[in-house]
């Protein structure tokens, strides 16, 4: 079950809400970053291309991924997890560009984490109909580190659960420089994406790119 957590007007209104004691959207705040993002995007695909990973089960995912920084996540039917190895390059993931590390550590600090050093930077590529279906972020080391998540493109509906996936998730709409920060208590609380709806970005064209980043080691 799911419950809309924000209407239109309050969304003009407000460029900072909270999901939870330690969760936070912060409207619009990775839009001075924009400018420098894109040209490393191109360069970090062309390095490490988007693809459509496989689940442990064999299902393939609807969303295309790519990561940066020193390590990546990955998928196959051995399970889920990090490698310092692009497994289809068989090279190190492309480096993390300073402006992602200058942003996702501005957010984190912005939300109350200081001092976040992220070593991953998941990097999903949604189209018109896809999806990220209700999971918890589990894979890292450990869970002292916040996660902070950017949405560039298209807008997305963010699904924010409990700790339990059977709990109540808001419905939160995200836009393009969006930026949720999640950790300390709400660290482990389920979270997923409702499918994609048509949509056409100035700048991105009909898809939408979201930055996951991670403390995983």
């Amino acid at each position: 079950m799911t419950l809309d957590l924000f209407d239109t007007e309050e969304l003009s209104d407000n460029r900072q809400q909270q999901l939870a004691q330690d969760a936070v959207v912060l409207r619009a705040f990775a839009t001075p970053y924009v400018a420098q993002l894109l040209p490393q995007l191109e360069a970090i695909q062309q390095a490490s291309p988007f693809r459509h990973l496989v689940t442990p089960g064999g299902f393939r995912m609807s969303v295309a991924m790519t990561c940066c920084g020193a390590l990546g996540w990955t998928s196959d039917r051995r399970g889920y997890r990090y490698s310092a190895i692009d497994p289809d390059s068989g090279r190190r993931w492309p480096a993390m560009p300073d402006v992602f590390l200058q942003l996702a550590q501005a957010a984190a600090a912005q939300a109350g984490f200081d001092g976040f050093l992220p070593d991953a930077c998941l990097i999903n590529r949604y189209q018109p109909g896809t999806r990220l279906s209700l999971h918890q972020d589990k894979d890292e080391q450990d869970y002292d580190a916040p996660i902070v998540s950017v949405s560039l493109g298209i807008p997305a509906m963010f699904l924010f659960g409990g700790h339990e996936r059977s709990d109540k998730a808001a419905r939160v709409p995200l836009f393009h420089g969006d930026v949720v920060v999640w950790g300390g208590v709400d660290r482990l609380r389920y979270h997923g994406v409702l499918p994609l709806k048509e949509a056409e970005h100035p700048l991105l064209g009909g898809q939408r790119i979201n930055l996951t980043f991670r403390k995983a080691a």
